[in-house]
C-alpha cells in the first residue's frame, strides 16, 4: 500500500517511534491509522468494526506505556488490529489471517508485544493479574494493563479475576473499552472533569482526609457518612460496583479523545494498586457504514470502502447453519416446549429468525457459556426442550457444566455444535478439533455427525426426541448439497448407513469425511459406511465390516486421539477382532489460520490428501478378497 498518504504512520515501526512524537500530533496519527486500517482490511478481509473503535485507545496506551516492557494484554482479540499495525506488522496487515500472514488475534510467538494469546474473550484480567503478581514478586517496576471490552465483562472469568485482584491488590490497570451506545450519554464535561479529579489524586486525597476524620466520630455517624458518600458517588459515576471489589474507578472518559486518554492514562500509570479506567467508544468509529451497522462490519470479506458491503441478489447456497436455523423454527412451530439458547452468537449460530418469531423462547446469555449450559439443564429439569446452539470451540468453556450439570443428571439437552472441525481464518483458537473426543467419553451422551445437510436436519430431530443429552456437530459452511426434506423425520439411534459395498477395505467415515471417502472408495473398490453416530457406535455394523474386510480405515475431522476412530478400535477390541487399521483425522497439533480449504489440504483431509494417506498405508497391497471365517 502506498504510504505517502500516511506520513506519520509510515514512521512508526514500533511503539518507541510513537513515543517520540509530540502529543499534539497524536490526533493526526490516529486519523491516519484508522484510514490505513480500513483500507487494509477492505483488501484482505477480517475483523473491522472493533478495531476502528479502538484506534485512539491503542495509540494512547502505547504512547503512555513503555511496551513491550510494560505488559499490555488485550481481551476480545479482534480489536487488536491497530495494535498490530503500531507494533511492527504494518506492512503485513493486508495479509492478516492468510497463510504466512499475521494471525487475527494476539499470538505470543508472533511478536513480543503480544503478551498473551487471545481468541476467546474475558481472559485478559486473569492473565494480566498473573503478570502483575509476577512483577511484584520479581520487584520489577514494569506496569501491567488489561484491555477488556464490555462484552467481555459478561463472562464469569472476568468477574472472578476482578474479585481476586481486589483481594491481592497488585499494580494492575484494567481499561474497560465500552462500545455500547446505551451509555454514550455519560460522556461529557462533568464526567471528564470527575475522571481528571480522580486520576489526579484530588478525590483520593479527600477520601483519605475523610477517613481520618471519621475515625474519631461515633459509629452511627461513620455508617451514615459512608452511606452518603456511596449514594452521591453512585449518582455521579457507575463505579461503585468496581470500588466495592477493591478497584479505584476512573471515568467514564471519551475513548476517541486521544489527548484526554493520554493525560488520564499518564496519571493512572503513576498510581499503584488495582484501578479501572472506563472508556466509552463507538464500534466502527470513523467509517459511517460500520458505525450504523457494526454487526455487519464486525468481520468482513474484501470490499470497496467507497461502496461498502453489497448485498447479493442471488440467494446464498444453503449451509449447515441455515439448516439448523430452518429446523429450529419448524420444530418450534410444533413443539411449544422448545427453547433456543445462544451465548452471544445469535447471528453466527443462526438464531436470528427464531429470536424474531419466538422471542419468549429465545435466550441470549451473553458471553457466558457455563451459564448457558446449566441454564439449559434447569429448563430440562422442568420438562422443557432446550436447544443450545454453540460453536465447538466455545463449548469447551462450559465443559464442567456439560459433565456435571447435564450428562451426570442425564438431562435432555440438545447441543447444536456449529463450526466443528477446521474453521478457517480465525485460526488455532477457534478450531473445533476436539468435540468428538470430549463428548463421546461422557456417559449418557449421544454424539451425532451428519454426512450432509439433509442428514443434519434429521439428526436434530433425533436429538430432540432422545430422553437424555445429545449433540449434533456440523462444520462451517456448505456440505455436499443434499437438500433437506421438509418434514421433521428422525433417524434410528446408533445405526450406521452402508453407502457402498466393496471388498478388501472398509472406509468408516464420520460427518464431513463421508464425501471424500466415497470418492476414494470408487477408485479402490472399497466399502464406505456413513457411521452417523460416534456414540453409541454401531457395533453390529463394525462387526460386519470387519468380518468382510481385511483392513479398516476410519476418517474424521477431529483429532485422532480419543476421537471417532478410537471408538471403532475400542469396539473391535471388545469384540475380540484384530484387523489392520488406519486412523485418519486431525493431527496432534494446533492448526494455524488459513482458509478452510487450505487447512484441509495442509492436514491432508481433502480428497487428494486422504487418497495419499490411504495409498501410502497400503503400499503395494491392493484390495483383496474377503477373509474366510
Amino acid at each position: 500500500m502506498d504510504m505517502s498518504a500516511y506520513p506519520l504512520l509510515e514512521g512508526i515501526d514500533e511503539p518507541a517511534h510513537l513515543r517520540e512524537l509530540p502529543q499534539g500530533q497524536l490526533p493526526r496519527l490516529a486519523s491516519q491509522l484508522r484510514e490505513y486500517l480500513l483500507n487494509s482490511v477492505a483488501r484482505s478481509g477480517g475483523h473491522l468494526a472493533a478495531g476502528l473503535g479502538a484506534v485512539e485507545l491503542t495509540v494512547a496506551l502505547h504512547y503512555v506505556l513503555n511496551t513491550p516492557d510494560d505488559r499490555l494484554v488485550w481481551d476480545v482479540g479482534h480489536q487488536c488490529y491497530p495494535h498490530k499495525i503500531l507494533t511492527g506488522r504494518r506492512n503485513e496487515i493486508s495479509r492478516i489471517r492468510k497463510v504466512d500472514g499475521p494471525a487475527g488475534f494476539p499470538v505470543r510467538d508472533e511478536s513480543p508485544y503480544d503478551t498473551f494469546g487471545v481468541g476467546h474473550s474475558s481472559t485478559a484480567i486473569s492473565a494480566a493479574l498473573g503478570m502483575a503478581l509476577a512483577s511484584r514478586n520479581q520487584q520489577s517496576a514494569r506496569k501491567t494493563c488489561a484491555v477488556i471490552g464490555d462484552g467481555g465483562l459478561t463472562a464469569g472469568e472476568a468477574f472472578e479475576a476482578l474479585n481476586h485482584a481486589g483481594d491481592v491488590r497488585p499494580d494492575l490497570l484494567v481499561v474497560l473499552n465500552d462500545n455500547e451506545m446505551s451509555i454514550s450519554e455519560n460522556v461529557g464535561a462533568l464526567n471528564k472533569t470527575f475522571a481528571r479529579l480522580l486520576s489526579g489524586g484530588v478525590y483520593g486525597n479527600l477520601r483519605e482526609e475523610a477517613k481520618h476524620m471519621l475515625e474519631h466520630m461515633p459509629a452511627p455517624m461513620r455508617e451514615f457518612a459512608k452511606l452518603a458518600e456511596e449514594h452521591v458517588k453512585g449518582m455521579l459515576v457507575p463505579g461503585t460496583f468496581f470500588e466495592e471489589l477493591g478497584f479505584q474507578y476512573f471515568g467514564p472518559v471519551d475513548g476517541h479523545d486521544v489527548d484526554e486518554l493520554v493525560n488520564v492514562l499518564g496519571r493512572l500509570r503513576e498510581l499503584d494498586g488495582p484501578r479501572i479506567l472506563h472508556c466509552v467508544t463507538r464500534k466502527g468509529k470513523g467509517y459511517p457504514r460500520a458505525e450504523a451497522n457494526p454487526i455487519a462490519y464486525h468481520g468482513v470479506k474484501a470490499f470497496d470502502p467507497a461502496a461498502g458491503l453489497k448485498a447479493s441478489n442471488e440467494p446464498a447456497p444453503l449451509n449447515y447453519t441455515d439448516v439448523f436455523s430452518q429446523w429450529l423454527c419448524d420444530m418450534a412451530e410444533q413443539e411449544p416446549r422448545l427453547w433456543g439458547i445462544t451465548p452471544a452468537m445469535r447471528e453466527g449460530s443462526g438464531l436470528v429468525e427464531f429470536a424474531e418469531r419466538f422471542p419468549e423462547r429465545y435466550l441470549d446469555t451473553a458471553i457466558a457459556e457455563q451459564h448457558a449450559v446449566t441454564l439449559a439443564a434447569g429448563l430440562a429439569c422442568e420438562g422443557e426442550k432446550p436447544v443450545l446452539a454453540i460453536y465447538s470451540t466455545f463449548l469447551q468453556r462450559g465443559y464442567d457444566q456439560l459433565i456435571h450439570d447435564v450428562a451426570l443428571q442425564n438431562l435432555p439437552v440438545l447441543f447444536a455444535i456449529d463450526r466443528a472441525g477446521l474453521v478457517g481464518a480465525d485460526g488455532a483458537t477457534h478450531q473445533g478439533a476436539f468435540d468428538y473426543s470430549f463428548m463421546r467419553c461422557l456417559p449418557n451422551m449421544t454424539v451425532m455427525a451428519p454426512a450432509d445437510e439433509a442428514e443434519c436436519r434429521q439428526m436434530l430431530s433425533t436429538g430432540l426426541a432422545i430422553d437424555g443429552p445429545s449433540s449434533v456437530r456440523y462444520p462451517k459452511g456448505r456440505g455436499p448439497g443434499a437438500v433437506p426434506a421438509a418434514d421433521l423425520a428422525s433417524l434410528p439411534v446408533g445405526k450406521a448407513e452402508l453407502r457402498r459395498e466393496g471388498k478388501g477395505i472398509a472406509l468408516l467415515a464420520f460427518g464431513s469425511m463421508v464425501a471424500p471417502a466415497q470418492t476414494i472408495a470408487e477408485e479402490l473398490d472399497a466399502s464406505v459406511v456413513n457411521m452417523r453416530f460416534v456414540k453409541p457406535i454401531d457395533e453390529d455394523c463394525i462387526r460386519a465390516m470387519a468380518q468382510r474386510h481385511e483392513r479398516i480405515i476410519t476418517l474424521e475431522e477431529n483429532v485422532v486421539a480419543g476421537g471417532a476412530g478410537s471408538a471403532v478400535a475400542e469396539c473391535l477390541q471388545r469384540l475380540g477382532i484384530e484387523r489392520a487399521m488406519l486412523h485418519i483425522g486431525l493431527p496432534d497439533a494446533y492448526v494455524q489460520h488459513a482458509e478452510r480449504d487450505e487447512q484441509l489440504e495442509m492436514v491432508e483431509l481433502d480428497t487428494d490428501g486422504v487418497r495419499r494417506r490411504v495409498l501410502d498405508w497400503l503400499g503395494d497391497k491392493v484390495a483383496s478378497p474377503s477373509p474366510t471365517h
